[in-house]
């Protein structure tokens, strides 16, 4: 370890985001990232801000992000103090740990889940204790324990997909006032229901969101947090310790026009769920076992093949998918619905495998 390291640095292990290879003719399907541009309005709000010389660009943009949060709110029946904007879900997240989650009492999530959670934990020295999921890959929040300060999760989950149903959350909100409540709602969009509209109703939720998944701007960085002004001030405190300034001009305006698009985002993950249901039917003729998702991604197991061996045959066959070599999931593949055409391509790929 590096003498001149922080004890800190050297107990981290940083999460691994998926790769990002350039490489001509490639079919990803390992991030999550939505196979189609983002509205039509993205990039007239960019070039308007740009303008002929782009002048505005020496302008610092507002600390207060305050034309985002105003859109979020009108888009989801919220005051502007009821929304948080920071650079991409991530930082948002990490925001939330540090100030929301790091409490005496641990933080429960569950044991099979978006895998930054431990990495946060390790870096802000929060105690925690995993949630397994039910054989059926499901969150069973009644068995979160009594002791738990917090509890967070995706919602739908990832890598399974799978979601839990609001009015179960509700519930569990009204039995555990004490308890904060995370929510993380990237996949949202693609059939579960979000909570959002319980947020002026309990104190104790806060609900997360992505613009890079259904509204396309992975490569922009906006997140957002939604919850009571007091939950949302932490957060604001600990951004304004941090960086004043979490999202630039252009994704300022990206954000605005992504998010007041409604139609587009209708229309946009319908096509998804379409192309879902069709890559679901498909691996399952080729006898693969899929779990229900409601996300914009399938995690599915092969009874007869190794998923490591998969993923390689599909590498050299120019498809990325995510496996992950951890306890539990070791045997699965999570694969991003791409477009209908990059869909038909992973079912050859994989009836050529699976034949061999």
């Amino acid at each position: 370890m590096n003498p001149f390291w922080s004890p800190v640095v050297g107990q981290l292990a940083p999460y691994v985001p998926g790769e990002q290879p350039k490489v001509e003719d490639l079919i990803k399907l390992n991030t999550n990232e939505n196979p189609y541009p983002p509205s039509p309005r993205v990039a007239q709000a960019i070039a308007q801000v740009l303008g002929s010389d782009g002048q505005a660009l020496r302008l610092y943009p507002d600390p207060a992000c305050t034309t985002v949060r105003e859109a979020a709110a009108r888009v989801y029946g919220l005051s502007a103090d009821q929304v948080f904007v920071g650079n991409g879900s991530d930082e948002v997240l990490a925001f939330v740990f540090q100030g929301l989650l790091n409490h005496s009492q641990p933080l429960v999530f569950p044991d099979i889940t978006y895998s930054f959670y431990p990495s946060y934990c390790r870096l802000y020295g929060i105690r925690y204790e995993l949630l397994p999921l039910t054989d059926a890959y499901e969150i069973d929040l009644p068995s979160v324990p009594a002791h738990a300060s917090a509890v967070i999760f995706p919602n739908p989950n990832a890598p399974t997909g799978k979601a839990v149903r609001r009015e179960w959350i509700e519930r569990f909100l009204k039995e555990r006032p004490n308890t904060v409540v995370v929510v993380d709602e990237a996949y949202v969009d693609f059939g579960a229901d979000s909570c959002v509209p319980l947020v002026p109703t309990y104190p104790n939720l806060l609900v997360t969101q992505s613009l890079s998944k259904s509204r396309a701007l992975a490569g922009m960085r906006v997140g957002l947090a939604f919850g009571q002004p007091s939950l949302i001030e932490a957060l604001v405190r600990i951004k304004d310790s941090f960086n004043s300034y979490p999202i630039d001009r252009l994704a300022s305006a990206a954000a605005v026009a992504a998010l007041e698009d409604t139609d587009w985002l209708a229309r946009n993950s319908q096509q998804i769920i379409e192309d879902r249901d069709w890559l679901t039917g498909a691996l399952q003729y080729y006898g693969f076992q899929v779990l229900p998702s409601l996300a914009n991604f399938v995690f599915a197991r092969h009874r007869n093949f190794d998923a490591a061996k998969l993923a390689a045959g599909l590498r050299e066959r120019k498809i990325l998918v995510r496996h992950f070599d951890k306890p539990g999931i070791s045997d699965w593949l999570r694969i991003t619905v791409g477009t209908r055409a990059q869909c038909e391509a992973l079912a050859d790929a994989v009836e050529a495998l699976t034949k061999t």
